[in-house]
């Protein structure tokens, strides 16, 4: 059954915030095109630097011993990477192209902090003695004393946020105590920029390496200030409630800005914070509706874990949120002229966005598949169908798996009113299914052109 039609999308970027509680939908985006060089450039120049810095720990001190000489380049190395992961932490726009958006940023960020972990338990099992061979001072003394202390709480607070569910048992440490311990981090960081400014060192090194950690450690530590101080009064735009719908266990929360509009594209994300309401932790969702002349918007959350469970009950119109963003780059404008869809649950919400901003006289040709367990589910198809109609090139088929079956790559490729594998195939939903239609695909020789998707959760 193919249908038409657009509307404002049910929110389901879930991130490390919501993921923290369940596994807020988020998809929070972006975009890694497969074959996309530029994506790669940012993780690419994150292991250069940390490799780099290593190359030179080792070559500045190996006249000292080979045990120095690696003790001292896995610390350096740990330096760099936890500085990395830091300002990667304050969501630096003009770095997400480099990673092909906020959701792939975050995955360094989390690799950053393990290689971290990793390099500090070496440099603890391999400290290097230089005490025949330096002048110690008080104050070098004091920089050892307190990067010892700040080191084992660091590591204690980077396996806290590795090891945040426990495998086997199902634990899992609440989201608050979680979120809570993981700005501190920050905090010890500098503590050990401290021991990295002062400890003694041989005096006849080569400062490079020290000028080097340095910068490294001083950009870390402002980083961590401008996320803990700085971002949340020059990021966050006040806007209020319009009105708060139900359907299901989904919301539809309209917000009006207060002063300034917020600008985003159709595909974009924002994280949501309600102070008022008890909901004080940023989530991201989609903004799940076209840029509108006086810039409201919709956002349509599924409650999936408390967080959203308690949304409902505690939002009202009138109430003051706050909302900052926007981020991602999911953007159908950028693909080929043929474009297939496909939502899994409430990955639906980005294509609600981009059908409700299609016009008359747009030219790609363009069909939207929708899975989603039963037909009560669906959401938005209002929008799709007032897409449809102002779009003849554009199209749509729900296939709900109580009722039609489990989606599958041949049922995709009948819905398609072309050639699946002369399109390109633009995706955001569980791993799962991406996966499996696409391997479907494949073996019926109908490979896309280009995927492009979103990563469901950050991870």
């Amino acid at each position: 059954m193919r249908m038409t039609g657009t509307a404002a999308g049910i929110g389901a970027r879930r991130a490390m915030t919501e993921r923290a509680e369940v596994a807020p939908g988020l998809s929070v985006p972006s975009v890694p095109a497969l074959g996309s060089a530029l994506i790669w450039t940012g993780p690419a120049l994150v292991a250069l630097l940390c490799c780099g810095t290593a190359a030179l720990g080792v070559t500045t001190y190996a006249p000292y011993g080979a045990e120095a000489g690696f003790g001292i380049a896995v610390g350096a190395a740990a330096v760099v990477a936890m500085a990395q992961a830091l300002i990667l932490a304050a969501r630096p726009r003009l770095l997400e192209p480099l990673f092909g958006g906020l959701d792939r940023m975050y995955r360094v960020h989390k690799w950053l902090g393990i290689s971290a972990l990793a390099l500090m338990i070496l440099h603890s099992q391999i400290e290097p003695d230089f005490e025949r061979v330096v002048r110690e001072t008080d104050l070098g003394e004091l920089a050892s004393e307190v990067g010892e202390l700040a080191f084992n709480a660091l590591l204690a607070l980077i396996a806290v946020s590795w090891f945040r569910r426990l495998p086997f048992v199902g634990l899992e440490i609440p989201y608050q105590v979680w979120r809570f311990s993981h700005r501190f981090m920050g905090l010890l960081f500098a503590v050990i920029v401290f021991h990295q400014f002062f400890v003694d060192l041989p005096t006849g090194a080569d400062p490079a390496l020290s000028v080097l950690l340095n910068g490294f450690g001083l950009a870390g530590v402002a980083a961590w200030l401008h996320t803990e101080f700085l971002a949340p009064r020059l990021r966050r735009r006040e806007f209020t409630v319009s009105a708060v719908t139900g359907q299901g266990d989904t919301t539809v929360v309209t917000l009006a800005p207060k002063s300034r509009p917020m600008r985003w594209r159709p595909g974009q994300f924002a994280f949501l914070r309600a102070p008022e309401a008890g909901l004080a932790e940023p989530h991201p969702f989609t903004i799940a509706s076209a840029p509108r002349a006086d810039g409201s918007l919709s956002m349509s959350i599924r409650a999936r874990g408390d967080w959203t469970r308690r949304l409902p009950g505690a939002l009202h119109a009138g109430m003051a949120v706050q909302l900052e963003g926007p981020y991602g780059r999911f953007n159908f404008r950028k693909g080929g002229a043929r474009q297939v869809w496909l939502a899994g649950g409430v990955g639906i919400t980005p294509f609600l966005a981009w059908a409700e901003s299609l016009t008359a006289a747009d030219r790609r040709d363009i069909h939207l598949v929708y899975a989603v367990r039963t037909p009560e589910e669906a959401v938005g198809l209002e929008t799709l169908a007032a897409a449809a109609a102002r779009n003849p090139r554009f199209s749509y088929r729900v296939v709900a798996s109580a009722r039609d079956g489990r989606l599958t790559a041949e049922g995709l490729t009948r819905s398609a009113p072309f050639p699946v594998g002369k399109a390109d195939l633009w995706f955001c939903g569980p791993a799962g299914l991406k996966d499996g239609i696409l391997a479907g695909l494949k073996a019926q020789g109908q490979s896309p052109r280009r995927v492009r998707f979103e990563h469901f959760e950050f991870a």
